[in-house]
């Protein structure tokens, strides 16, 4: 660990679901959710007021809409988080050159580079509380969960202690007995099935875990996670933060507040990706040769695996394919926290009848994309899939009317409901799906 607590990570609250009630006032401390709406949707972000029916990040939709009916909810507009992504991000790299995106709404921000006079813990409470002010003011009220210690594993913890809207700075020389009362659940990538494995043998807090022996550890849950848990209860953590390089490349990813050990919903979500990614290739008249999966672990360990095809394509079942096969060969037992899908060696052609056979019949079988994934800083823009598709949540305008959003769709009819961030909750209209008078705002 570093002597001083100079490791800050912050998190935006529900962030997805965030900015559509920023941007919606009728939806303002009601039940939200942001994800795939169809039937084999994915939820990707639910607002805390979602959240208090018991729906999360990575459940169905079908049973979200079971714990919450009433619940608005809406398939994501991706231009909106990225542009309110890239302002937060701003901010932090006002404060300091290094800076660690984990995704659009959460990173890891290396204090001893943002030329403070000290690190004292007054003077770093102080920042935190400067960032998420400034944070505050650039994304139009959202507020974020703010960690500050002398790792990146504390740090992350501090973030999730007061969430949301709070800030917790851990001491240096209190890691260990802020860890120890604290269930073994805190740490990544202790799910559930790490947890009951641990209760069978009477370990449910990291005090508990701290005195079991790295081979006993090993034994219970494999060696991979038991040499992390060893060395995590004791709170040693040396990482440092790592800025992003931006990719000549097309992706979209997804971090999950419970971490994945389900390989079928995995392949279930990369395949998803690989659509998205391919409709956002096919929408900037792109293509590519190499198909890469990332996957940050419970550990907060990332990997990357790779396959370059003989030529460029913009095919989903081409995509999909791959990005299984990839996934197939690494080790996720346990516990995935982020899953992306890139395809890289961008071109602007294709080989058409090279992937022809079989993309029918391989390609997912999903009129829009699920939402549960997050495009990158370098991602193509989203689609205008048309008149004839009117997602929920989608921003549109009526030629008399004005600025609205879609509340629904179907049966030839789509519903707006006419307000914006700037005004108050407005009316609720109805028009034919094929109303001249309405489009989609851009």
């Amino acid at each position: 660990m570093r002597p001083h607590a100079s490791v800050l990570h912050l998190d935006l609250d529900a962030f997805f679901a965030a900015v559509e009630q920023r941007d919606k006032p009728s939806l303002r401390g009601k039940p939200v959710v942001v994800g795939g709406t169809g039937g084999r949707g994915v939820v990707s972000t639910a607002s805390y007021e979602a959240r208090a029916y018991g729906v999360r990040s990575a459940m169905s939709t079908r049973e979200a809409r079971a714990r919450c009916p009433h619940a608005a909810y809406l398939s994501g507009r991706f231009e909106a988080y990225r542009s309110t992504s890239a302002a937060v991000m701003a901010v932090l790299r006002d404060c300091s050159p290094l800076v660690e995106p984990l995704s659009l709404d959460e990173a890891f921000v290396d204090l001893a580079e943002a030329g403070l006079p000290d690190l004292e813990v007054s003077t770093v409470t102080a920042l935190a509380e400067e960032l998420r002010a400034r944070v505050r003011e650039v994304t139009g009220g959202l507020t974020a969960s703010v960690g500050v210690a002398s790792s990146k594993f504390l740090a992350k913890i501090a973030s999730d202690l007061r969430k949301p809207d709070g800030l917790v700075v851990i001491e240096p020389g209190t890691e260990l007995d802020l860890l120890r009362p604290l269930h073994v659940s805190v740490i990544p990538g202790v799910g559930p099935a790490t947890v009951e494995r641990l209760r069978r043998a009477g370990v449910h807090t990291v005090a508990e875990l701290e005195r079991v022996s790295q081979e006993e550890l090993v034994r219970l849950v494999g060696k991979a996670q038991g040499q992390a848990l060893f060395h995590l209860a004791r709170a040693e953590d040396d990482r440092a933060v790592v800025p992003d390089r931006e990719t000549k490349s097309v992706s979209v990813e997804g971090t999950y507040e419970t971490d994945l050990t389900d390989r079928q919903q995995m392949s279930a979500i990369v395949t998803r990706q690989a659509n998205e990614v391919a409709k956002r290739l096919r929408a900037s008249g792109l293509s590519g040769r190499t198909v890469t999966i990332k996957v940050r672990l419970y550990d907060f360990t990332t990997l990357s695996r790779s396959s370059t095809l003989p030529a460029p394509t913009d095919d989903p079942a081409t995509v999909a394919r791959l990005a299984r096969t990839l996934l197939e060969d690494l080790d996720t037992s346990g516990g995935v926290r982020l899953l992306g899908v890139g395809v890289s060696g961008l071109a602007d052609w294709i080989q058409e009848d090279l992937f022809a056979a079989g993309s029918e019949a391989e390609a997912p079988e999903e009129s829009a994309p699920d939402v549960e994934d997050e495009p990158d800083q370098a991602g193509a823009r989203w689609r205008d899939t048309g008149p004839q598709s009117w997602a929920p949540g989608m921003d549109v305008v009526h030629a008399e009317h004005g600025r609205g959003w879609v509340w629904g769709s179907g049966r030839g009819v789509v519903t707006v409901r006419f307000e914006t961030a700037e005004t108050p909750p407005g009316p609720v209209r109805s028009f034919r799906a094929d109303d001249p008078s309405l489009s989609r705002w851009q």
